[in-house]
């Protein structure tokens, strides 16, 4: 049997080689290797895809998030609401720009910001809400929306695990996940739902002002060559990566159902399980499985980690700390037992191999060595 991997990024390469070397072959040609004419056309055809006004690309998913942030102006001590079970990337640029990140605790079933904690973390300092589509689907955002033009916050959506999902709200309006705050943000990370083969990321926002806004600051907040209207900095997606996304942005929807069909494969393996708990679906929203994240109960976790690594099958812990006990981080004064579902799901939750590219086979022999486990 062939080595099995948490994410087949060789085999999805072969079945467009010839796209895709075209691609880059065209940028070599023509040694447009900064701003090229496919950063342009990447930029049209993803905000297209995404339904949005605008689409501006940079140069991974954390500078997304730091020019989002920039964009607004927030002062220094200005609060910014983050679910505590995240990547950091999605609280560090907030302590870079010497804002505060107020965690908030997850639902212990979807993962997602809890709403129904959101006004109680809302102070006079509040300036937006971060919520994380984690794993592939949306969070609440009808109550996040409400919430949020309540009290007149800005909504970032990271959305760097979930591009492609699609949010029905619940009058029956359906738009896609970056599209719905006023910026929304992803990474073209390689591994990611549409990833290029190194570093890249964009920012979605329906808003005139804020469209042009981002595109001046991720350009040394320049409009125009050598006039600077604001502090700016350097995040471009470079020519070559731009090339790759035009070729993968096509199959995305493609890529994302064959996600799906392995989720659904998982579902029904392990429905019932006792010590296995499949990840529940947000009500109003698709899921374009970035990750199938199970919890494992009345077990210990590590031990099966190590058990499938034992016999071939890869897996991965997202995440093993929860940002506010992270050593970086502890100076925001928060402490063990402050987010307790947020905590617990660090110690459960176990994501398995998905991709594209699996084959039958595969997955079967992952779901008889969990099964062996038990």
């Amino acid at each position: 049997m062939r080595k099995i991997q948490m994410v087949d990024l060789q085999t999805q390469y072969e079945k467009i080689k010839e796209e895709v070397n075209a691609g880059i072959q065209e940028v070599i040609d023509n040694a447009a290797f900064i701003n090229g004419p496919q950063v342009k056309t990447f930029a049209k055809e993803l905000a297209s895809y995404n339904k949005s006004k605008y689409a501006i690309t940079c140069g991974n998913g954390t500078d997304a998030l730091q020019i989002s942030m920039m964009a607004f102006d927030f002062q220094p001590g200005d609060e910014v609401i983050v679910p505590a079970f995240t990547y950091v990337a999605t609280v560090e640029v907030i302590a870079l720009l010497k804002l505060k990140p107020v965690f908030i605790d997850v639902t212990a079933d979807t993962f997602q910001m809890d709403v129904n904690q959101l006004r109680g973390k809302i102070t006079p300092k509040t300036v937006a809400i971060v919520p994380v589509h984690l794993f592939g689907q949306c969070s609440n955002m009808d109550r996040i929306m409400e919430i949020a033009n309540e009290y007149g916050l800005k909504v970032i959506e990271d959305t760097a695990q979930a591009i492609g999902a699609r949010y029905t709200f619940e009058n029956q309006s359906v738009a896609m996940a970056g599209a719905i705050g006023d910026i929304g943000i992803t990474s073209f990370f390689p591994s990611k739902n549409l990833g290029c083969f190194g570093d890249g990321g964009a920012m979605f926002t329906n808003d005139d002002v804020l469209g042009q806004r981002l595109q001046m600051i991720a350009n040394h907040g320049q409009k125009q060559k050598y006039y600077h209207d604001s502090i700016g900095v350097n995040s471009r997606l470079d020519t070559v990566q731009a090339a790759v996304l035009l070729v993968k942005l096509n199959y995305l929807d493609d890529y994302s159902s064959a996600r799906s069909k392995v989720a659904e494969n998982y579902d029904r393996a392990f429905e019932g399980h006792a010590n296995i708990i499949a990840p529940s679906r947000v009500k109003n929203s698709t899921h374009v499985f970035h990750q199938y994240t199970l919890k494992i109960e009345d077990a210990d976790r590590d031990e099966l980690k190590t058990y499938l690594a034992d016999n071939g099958v890869p897996s991965m812990v997202y995440y093993p700390v929860p940002v506010h006990l992270q050593n970086a981080y502890t100076g925001y004064g928060y402490k063990e037992g402050d987010f307790p579902i947020a905590e617990s799901l660090c110690k459960k939750v176990l994501s398995l191999p998905i991709h594209t590219e699996m084959k039958s086979e595969d997955q079967d022999y992952i779901i008889e060595t969990i099964k062996r486990f038990f």
